[in-house]
């Protein structure tokens, strides 16, 4: 599939900002499955600096600054991005949990360190004794972990009502999990504590989901969102990904933006401001489908 995603991000003030600095990720990496063939990223005011670089974990990230007064902030990012179905794991065939748990712990090769590091609680998820009961339902003796993995999957989409009322980003995990409902965000980081809580290594993937319509209808504008999921080590089939939100392995209509240890390591802007009194947040993602006609001459 070939997607053209258009995400518009405005923060209006009541007061002149005289300087804010902040950091973006608003360009889809490259991974498995996915290619991102182009990608532009307008800011205004035009920032007196900017700085394309990789951070930490590898992600595209942009580091602005705008030394202007403004009383708003316009960024438009633009991507045209190639997914390509991949193919899943059996998850009867992958290792019992308890042997991948007893692995991350030991094993010090490079794919064992860069997994360890993402077993380790992180600003938004931590890891509790009721998390890690609530994921022993899944997580029998011997069980495959992958097949555990799904199955926590599928009891978080059944036992957890989406609602986006219901949370803002700085509602704790606790809270998420006494109300049962939350938005993509919050189930995201609910399996992550639930894996982490039993010694396994998961993490946080932002990015963007594509919406099909019914069958006769055109897909609407605006209907499309930011959206997140995470991803889990396996020893064998490496890094798989899961969507609790929608009870399934993500494929072709999921893009990939970043990953992390938590929402606060990939989230689309964050940074400073000088000034600016109050302010508010509007965005908006539309994510269309490429035709045919459109993708000729796209290398």
């Amino acid at each position: 599939m070939l997607y053209r995603v258009t995400h518009d991000t405005t923060y209006e003030y009541t007061e002149p900002v005289s300087l804010c600095q902040n950091v973006a990720h608003l360009t889809p990496r490259a991974a498995p499955g996915q290619t991102c063939l182009e990608s532009s990223l307008a800011i205004h005011p035009v920032p007196a600096v900017v700085v394309e670089r990789a951070d930490y974990f590898g992600n595209p990230s942009t580091f602005f600054a705008v030394q202007e007064p403004h009383r708003e902030l316009k960024l438009t990012a633009v991507h045209r991005v190639e997914v390509v179905q991949r193919l899943e794991p059996d998850p009867t065939q992958t290792p019992p949990w308890e042997e991948v748990r007893d692995m991350l712990r030991v094993d010090r090769s490079r794919d064992g360190l860069e997994a360890s590091q993402f077993v380790c609680d992180s600003r938004y998820v931590k890891s509790t004794a009721e998390l890690a009961e609530y994921a022993r339902t899944s997580f029998v003796e011997g069980r495959p972990v992958l097949e555990a993995i799904l199955d926590l999957t599928a009891r978080i989409h059944a036992d957890f009502e989406y609602d986006p009322r219901s949370t803002t980003v700085a509602t704790g995990l606790s809270d998420v999990f006494a109300q049962r409902r939350g938005v993509c965000q919050d189930f995201a980081h609910l399996q992550i504590a639930c894996l982490r809580s039993l010694g396994l290594a998961a993490r946080y993937v932002s990015g963007y989901l594509s919406t099909e319509p019914p069958p006769g209808f055109v897909p609407l504008i605006g209907a499309d969102a930011t959206h997140a999921w995470l991803s889990v080590f396996c020893p064998g089939p490496g890094w798989v990904d899961l969507d609790p939100t929608n009870d399934q392995i993500p494929g072709e209509g999921h893009i990939l933006l970043a990953w992390g240890r938590d929402y606060d390591d990939v989230s689309p802007v964050k940074g400073v401001v000088l000034g600016g009194g109050q302010h508010s947040v509007s965005v908006s993602v539309d994510v269309e489908r490429l035709t045919e006609a459109e993708t000729v001459g796209i290398a």
